[in-house]
């Protein structure tokens, strides 16, 4: 079962709002044991919209679940006591203040490693531990933006880039955080030292650019000019006459075909190979594809696989019949969630359970005996 993987991890999250939490519900589903530290106020997330009716966030739950969340005032002596202890027993404390918080909070790397060399002490920060940007604030649409990756997003009737949702940046940092502290977790059981890891925000968003990169000074992506944004008609997404959307991605020239002749069509076969954008041939499959609801292609295209699918609403992408038949989904009176992405062992990821309050100091002694 996957949840059994990280079985015996003890994980301290003193991280807020969605990247550091989405990276140890992560670890969380993986059968690590999470123990979120909140000020006294609690995560500011706490009261971000959507709402439920007990005036709690449903973003808050969605990524907090099944840890143990305990209150610490971090400027007060015996508060900053049981952390040191929470510490001594933690494999990985995974952190997302600015630069320097950790040291004036009087937890820097060197009086992490003093209470225990083998911690695993990851930083999840906007730009990075060192740099002319450390210390700067950032939100999504900002790491985005200084990591190009917005230059080529949308398509070409777009006045302004597309940001994403849910947001990007902070979703990859999340697993990159993930993978870093895997492997030092790893390297750990190899040589029994921890260590301690310098993610930045900005940077997982910057790597997952390499597709503009490599030809960024001879041939730079142009928003809704390449294959993957728009100047392909074979790769777009298509409004239907209900105002609905159908998304085609038929890259390879068979699919093409098969999509060609469905749609009674073949004369535009041929057509694949055109230089980019391909703007007469997407108007004319426009044109042809608002001729009806998304219904009619849905029952034209039935037995046809040629990557047509339609665009689903989020609920119903979770309801949809592959993902529940996969236990991927778990439905709530509200809409529900998707799972760990993967099965282990044949078994499907298993439900999560509810963030749980705890007092601090019954989660230290639990761990000191």
């Amino acid at each position: 079962m996957l949840n059994d993987c990280l079985a015996g991890v003890r994980v301290l999250d003193l991280s807020q709002y969605i990247p550091g939490p989405y990276a140890t519900l992560l670890m969380a589903d993986l059968g690590a044991e999470v123990v979120k530290v909140e000020p006294p106020a609690g995560d500011p997330m706490r009261g971000l919209p959507p709402l439920k009716a007990d005036g709690t966030s449903h973003l808050y739950d969605a990524v907090n679940k099944g840890k143990t969340v305990v209150r610490l005032d971090l400027k007060r002596e015996a508060d900053t006591d049981v952390l040191a202890d929470l510490v001594k027993g933690a494999d990985v404390l995974l952190e997302s203040y600015r630069p320097g918080v950790m040291e004036r909070l009087g937890f820097g790397w060197d009086r992490l490693k003093a209470l225990n060399p083998r911690l695993v002490h990851c930083a999840l920060s906007g730009f990075g531990q060192t740099g002319p940007l450390s210390q700067r604030a950032g939100h999504d649409n900002t790491y985005m933006a200084l990591a190009g990756a917005l230059h080529a997003s949308g398509t070409g009737e777009e006045a302004a880039p597309v940001m994403p949702y849910p947001p990007f940046a902070d979703h990859a940092g999340a697993m990159q955080a993930v993978i870093a502290t895997l492997a030092a977790l790893v390297r750990r059981g190899r040589t029994g030292q921890g260590g301690t890891l310098d993610v930045s925000i900005y940077e997982s968003a910057l790597t997952l650019q390499y597709l503009n990169h490599v030809t960024a000074a001879t041939q730079p992506a142009e928003r809704g000019h390449e294959l993957l944004n728009g100047g392909a008609a074979y790769y777009r997404v298509y409004r239907c006459a209900d105002g609905a959307f159908m998304a085609l991605g038929a890259i390879e020239p068979k699919f093409w075909a098969l999509f060609c002749e469905t749609v009674g069509r073949p004369d535009w076969i041929g057509c694949h190979g055109d230089a980019f954008p391909q703007g007469d041939l997407t108007a004319a499959v426009a044109a042809l594809l608002a001729e009806h609801p998304r219904a009619h292609w849905l029952e034209a295209f039935a037995g046809v696989d040629c990557c047509f699918e339609p665009v689903l609403t989020p609920m119903e992408a979770l309801t949809h019949p592959h993902a529940v038949a996969r236990g991927m989904v778990a439905l709530t009176a509200d809409g529900g969630e998707a799972l760990f992405p993967a099965h282990a062992d044949g078994a499907a990821p298993p439900a999560r359970k509810p963030h749980m309050e705890a007092e601090a100091v019954a989660v230290r002694d639990a761990w000191m005996r």
